[in-house]
């Protein structure tokens, strides 16, 4: 289950997108984890299963199926999936920043 997506061109013209929690890559790893990068360098994963995998999953349980959980992208700076799901960018950034990773 390996993808990887880059940040298309998803952002005004002439306004240069500035905040350190802006996602530049995303890449699929296996066990419901992407491995990230921000527009200031920094790196880390999202361990996702056991939100996925939760009785109270919501929109997120579609991502149960691998092939929709390797449909992710970066937009407008942020992880998303088809169907509306996303990530909270700033969230993510922040316990990466700290911990080197992210678990939902």
């Amino acid at each position: 289950m390996r993808n990887k997506a880059t940040a298309q061109k998803d952002s005004i013209p002439g306004v240069i997108p500035t905040a350190p929690w802006r996602i530049s890559a995303v890449e699929c790893l296996s066990d419901y984890r992407l491995k990230v990068c921000f527009i200031d360098g920094t790196e880390g994963t999202v361990a996702m299963a056991a939100l996925i995998f939760d009785e109270d999953a919501g929109v997120f349980a579609a991502l149960r199926d691998p092939a929709i959980f390797a449909q992710v992208v970066v937009e407008m700076g942020a992880v998303a999936w088809p169907g509306d799901i996303d990530l909270a960018p700033d969230a993510m950034y922040e316990e990466i920043k700290k911990q080197g990773e992210w678990r939902l």
